[in-house]
């Protein structure tokens, strides 16, 4: 590595042939002589406060007319730096990326060292409630592309001594800042550990994507279209989670948080059942769990019973549809199928002006005018619209589209092998989710492997007094979320 030059000239050539200053118009230098000395100051336009820069160019002009000329200087401009955060950089390379990183830095004529000032202000909205994550009651607050606000927003909510966030930078181009948060005596160190370790060996030119770029090199994806990390943009919900031992990643320009270990029913939770009652919580949550049994297994169900009604009992034998249609009902279930999830893409990429007219062409044309020609069946409108219902009640949008993949392959075994083709995908599905542990945290958990304690804490929502302890799943290293209560 090239260590800092001594004469300024140099160390700006270095700009100029490597960094691209005098080419790229936002590469800013601003040229002092204090005490006869020349000082240089490099920073990145955008991606700084100006009103701060300005204030430390008056205080490094009035050394001129306060100070005698020192051979000193860099000790002397280090002293009156009125900035809380200054720290010293010995290579180009570091300095390079600390300026590109939106910070400011200082190279004094004779110095080997230059100094590092944190002068940031990224452009990006204020915090505010997150669109897919929306409570009746709570926080308004969330995430947003800023990490240093995200991990401000964290700590307001956790003043322990023990929060940890440690920064690394990911990518060989894009230097993404990337913060590891986890408590210090509650989280396991060798989750923690391992996840450090993943995220320093990603060999990458850039992580512009994020999150999902981080996930996939940490939790060795593949094809596995169920998320193995829970993506949050609320700051109490983060909050909740590292108090319970897990470690959250945060990623600069991205408003989504990573929990890490996550299990399937981490996704299938929401912000809202905690806001309630414990009743009502309760309440709020099998119903979501209908909702998601539903999206998944009833159109297949659905389908197995039509092809063969003798598998039916005789009170339920209206179930099914009454006429021929020259559309096998395997194309209508998917036809409609796939169009919901054409009008979802639509939604996504309407602009919201055109949103509810939109709707209202699906509703009469693809609805009504399909069924009148003969396209659909009435039944299979309806079961169809049953499912989409039961897929939008899934908290977790990545959860709720590998559902979808999955309902549609139910449905070609139905279609193929009849009722043991239902049987046999089932079973093979259960098992594909069990063998699954990201981070080494079996991915049912508490159902497979079943464990009385957490499985009973799926199924109700425990009123927080009774919740002493921390979920054996991330291993903890202090169990208990209430201190014992002494004899």
């Amino acid at each position: 590595m090239m260590k800092i030059d001594k004469n300024p000239e140099v160390v700006e050539k270095y700009f100029k042939d490597r960094v691209g200053l005098g080419t790229s118009f936002d590469l800013d230098l601003r040229k002092l002589v204090v005490l006869r000395k020349k000082v240089h100051l490099y920073t990145v336009n955008g991606l700084c406060d100006s009103l701060i820069i300005t204030e430390i160019v008056k205080e490094l002009q009035k050394l001129n007319d306060t100070e005698k000329t020192t051979s000193k200087l860099y000790e002397l401009i280090e002293n009156r730096l009125s900035h809380s955060s200054v720290q010293p950089a010995k290579t180009m390379d570091e300095m390079v990326d600390q300026v590109l990183s939106g910070l400011m830095a200082v190279v004094v004529e004779g110095a080997d060292t230059a100094l590092i000032i944190d002068v940031r202000d990224y452009p990006g909205r204020q915090p505010e409630e997150p669109d897919t994550e929306k409570v009746v009651r709570g926080s308004r607050d969330g995430y947003v592309e800023n990490i240093v606000i995200n991990t401000a927003l964290t700590r307001r909510r956790i003043r322990d001594e023990r929060l940890r966030f440690e920064i690394m930078q990911v990518g060989e181009r894009s230097k993404t800042d990337v913060a590891i948060g986890y408590i210090k005596g509650v989280a396991n160190p060798r989750l923690v550990h391992t996840i450090r370790k993943e995220l320093k060996s990603i060999d990458i030119d850039g992580i512009t994507m994020a999150d999902k770029t981080i996930e996939e090199y940490l939790m060795k994806q593949g094809y596995n279209p169920y998320p193995l990390v829970r993506y949050t943009e609320r700051a109490d919900v983060g909050s909740i989670h590292l108090l319970e031992g897990h470690v959250l990643i945060f990623i600069d320009t991205s408003p989504s948080i990573m929990i890490t270990p996550a299990t399937f029913f981490h996704h299938v939770q929401h912000a809202e059942e905690y806001r309630q009652s414990p009743a009502v919580g309760t309440f709020v949550r099998w119903t979501r769990f209908l909702g998601i049994v539903v999206s998944i297994f009833f159109l297949p169900l659905w389908f197995l019973f039509a092809m063969d009604p003798t598998l039916l009992p005789d009170n339920l034998d209206f179930i099914g549809p009454n006429e021929q249609s020259h559309v096998p009902l395997i194309i209508q279930l998917l036809i409609a199928d796939l169009g919901v999830e054409f009008m979802r893409i639509a939604a996504i990429h309407t602009p919201t002006p055109l949103s509810t007219a939109m709707g209202l062409i699906a509703a009469v044309l693809i609805g009504d005018i399909a069924v009148d020609v003969g396209l659909f069946q009435g039944e299979v409108i309806l079961y169809v619209s049953l499912v989409a219902i039961g897929t939008f009640s899934t908290p977790s949008y990545e959860l709720s589209v590998a559902n979808k993949m999955i309902r549609m392959i139910l449905l070609l075994c139905v279609a193929i092998f009849k009722a043991p083709g239902l049987i046999i995908g089932c079973t093979i599905y259960i098992i594909f989710l069990a063998q699954s542990k990201p981070l080494d945290a079996p991915y049912l958990w508490p159902l497979l492997p079943f464990n009385p304690k957490g499985f009973y804490n799926i199924l109700l929502r425990r009123p927080v007094p009774g919740a002493v302890f921390r979920p054996s799943v991330v291993r903890p290293q202090d169990r208990f979320r209430q201190p014992p209560k002494s004899p």
